[in-house]
C-alpha cells in the first residue's frame, strides 16, 4: 500500500480522501493555499505545506509547487481529488516522470477522453451508444456543413471539442443560423480552450442526464456500478442526484453498463471514471466521459457498499479491484443533495463566517462536509460547502429521509442552497421521477 499522499484538493473531497487514507493506514499531505490554513483535512492531516496564495492558479494549479510538496515530504502518490487539475493529462504526466504515482487514470486516457471527438469515435469502436453528429471535426467547407446538418435534422447543436461545463455550445434550429453559429463557436473555444476545433450533435429536446460509474485497475480488470440520475441542473451544474435512476431496467443498466467495461478496456483505463449519457424515449446518448471520481459519487456507495475512493487508493499501490462484476449487488436507493453557499433565489455566492452548523442524523444519513461551526468560507473557490446523502429501501424512503435531514440541517451566519432543496423536494413531479435536464430551470423561470 502507499506509504504517504499528497491531497492535491481543498474542501469535501480533501477530507474524504483524507479518511480512505487513515482506513488504509496512508499517511496524508495536505497542500492547502494561504486561505485554507483552517481546513478540517488541513488540521487533520500528518503533514502540511502551503502552497501558494488564495487564487486558484497560484496554489492548486500550480502543477510544481505540488509536485515539490510531495518531494519535500517523500509522498508516494498524488491524488487530484475532483475540478481543478484531476484531469489535466499534463498533470498527470508531469506526476508520474517525477516518481510519483498518479492516484488516477493514465495520462494518455485522460487525453483521450478530454478530446470529445476522439472520445467519441472511441466509444463509437467500442460499441457505445452516441448521439448522431458529424463523427469528427467541422471541416471549412459550408455546403458539406449543411449537408451534415440536414442528415442529422434541425434541431441541432455545435459542439467545442475541448469544452465542458456548459461552455462552448450552440443550439441551431433552423439552417439559415448554422454558418454563423459554427463562426461564433469557434472563436468562443479559440478563446475559452485554445482549441477552436468544433463539431456537430442532434439537439435532443428534452433528455435525462444519466450517467455510470466504472472502476478499472491495472490487471485488465474492470467493472460498473450502475447509473445515477443527474438530470436536476441549474445551466449544466448539477443540483440533485441519485441511484438507480428512475425507470432504467436491469436489461438496460447490465447492456450499456457492460459496453462502458468494454470501453474501457480498450483505452487501457484504471482508476474510477464515470461515462456521461443523455438518455431520451428509452435511448442512450454517449456525451463525455468524466475521467476522475465524481462529486456524486457517496450515491453510488450507498447503493452498493463499496468505497471508490478507497478503491482508487488500492488500484493506484497495484492491487487489483476488491470487487467482480458478479458480486455487484443494487440494495435500495439513494439520493444526494449539494449544499452550497449562496442566495438560494439569486444563487450568488454568499461566503462569510459560519457562527452554527448542525448536521443532520438518523438511520440512512451522510454527511460529506468540512465545515465547522466558527469555520470562514473563502470567496475564491466553488460555493460548495458539503453534501447530504440519504438512502433508503426504495426511492419514497430515501427521499423521505432527505426531507427530514433537510428539516434538521442548521448553518447560520450564511446563506445557503437549503430553502431550494427543501423545494424541489416538495415538486410533485421530482416525487414521480424522471424530469428532464430542463425540468428545474423552467421551474424557476430561468428560460
Amino acid at each position: 500500500m502507499l506509504d504517504k499522499v499528497v491531497i492535491a484538493n481543498r474542501g469535501e473531497i480533501a477530507l474524504r480522501v483524507q479518511r480512505a487514507c487513515r482506513e488504509l493506514g496512508i499517511k496524508t499531505v495536505a497542500v492547502h493555499s494561504t486561505a485554507d490554513n483552517n481546513l478540517k483535512h488541513v488540521l487533520l492531516a500528518d503533514e502540511t505545506v502551503c502552497i501558494g496564495p488564495p487564487q486558484s492558479i497560484n496554489s492548486y494549479l500550480d502543477m510544481p509547487s505540488i509536485i515539490a510538496a510531495a518531494e519535500v515530504t517523500d509522498a508516494v502518490g498524488i491524488h487530484p481529488g475532483y475540478g481543478f487539475l484531476s484531469e489535466n493529462a499534463d498533470f498527470a504526466e508531469r506526476v508520474e516522470s517525477s516518481g510519483f504515482v498518479f492516484i488516477g487514470p493514465p495520462a494518455s486516457a485522460i487525453r483521450l477522453m478530454g478530446d470529445k471527438v476522439s472520445a467519441i469515435r472511441s466509444m463509437k469502436a467500442a460499441g457505445v451508444p452516441c448521439v448522431p453528429g458529424s463523427d469528427g471535426p467541422l471541416g471549412e467547407d459550408p455546403d458539406e456543413n449543411i449537408r451534415i446538418a440536414r442528415s442529422i435534422g434541425y434541431p441541432i447543436i455545435i459542439k467545442a471539442s475541448g469544452g465542458g461545463g456548459g461552455r462552448g455550445m450552440r443550439v441551431v434550429h433552423v439552417e439559415a443560423s448554422l454558418l454563423a453559429a459554427i463562426t461564433v463557436t469557434k472563436a468562443e473555444a479559440r478563446a475559452a480552450f485554445n482549441n477552436d476545433v468544433v463539431y456537430m450533435e442532434k439537439f435532443l429536446g428534452k433528455p435525462r442526464h444519466i450517467e455510470f460509474q466504472v472502476m478499472a485497475d491495472n490487471h485488465g480488470n474492470a467493472i460498473h456500478l450502475g447509473e445515477r440520475d443527474c438530470s436536476m441542473q441549474r445551466r449544466h451544474q448539477k443540483v440533485v442526484e441519485e441511484a438507480p435512476a428512475p425507470g432504467i431496467t436491469d436489461e438496460q443498466r447490465n447492456r450499456i453498463g457492460a459496453r462502458c467495461v468494454r470501453a474501457c478496456l480498450d483505452i487501457g483505463y484504471r482508476s474510477a471514471g464515470t461515462f456521461e449519457f443523455l438518455y431520451e424515449n428509452n435511448e442512450f446518448y454517449f456525451i463525455e466521459m468524466n475521467t476522475r471520481v465524481q462529486v456524486e459519487h457517496p450515491v453510488t456507495e450507498m447503493i452498493t457498499g463499496v468505497d471508490i475512493v478507497r478503491e482508487q487508493l488500492r488500484i493506484a499501490a497495484g492491487e487489483t479491484l476488491s470487487i467482480t462484476q458478479d458480486q455487484v449487488r443494487f440494495q435500495g436507493h439513494a439520493v444526494e443533495c449539494r449544499i452550497n453557499a449562496e442566495d438560494p433565489k439569486t444563487f450568488m455566492p454568499c461566503p462569510g463566517l459560519i457562527t452554527l452548523w448542525h448536521a443532520p442524523g438518523g438511520p440512512g444519513v451522510r454527511v460529506d462536509s468540512h465545515i465547522y461551526s466558527g469555520y470562514k468560507v473563502p470567496p475564491y473557490y466553488d460555493s460548495m460547502i458539503g453534501k447530504v446523502i440519504t438512502h433508503g429501501s426504495d426511492r419514497d424512503a430515501a427521499l423521505a429521509r432527505m426531507r427530514n435531514a433537510l428539516t434538521e440541517i442548521v448553518i447560520e451566519g450564511i446563506k445557503t442552497n437549503v430553502p431550494l432543496h427543501q423545494e424541489i423536494f416538495q415538486h410533485s413531479a421530482f416525487q414521480h421521477g424522471g424530469t428532464d435536464i430542463h425540468y428545474l430551470e423552467k421551474r424557476l423561470g430561468l428560460v
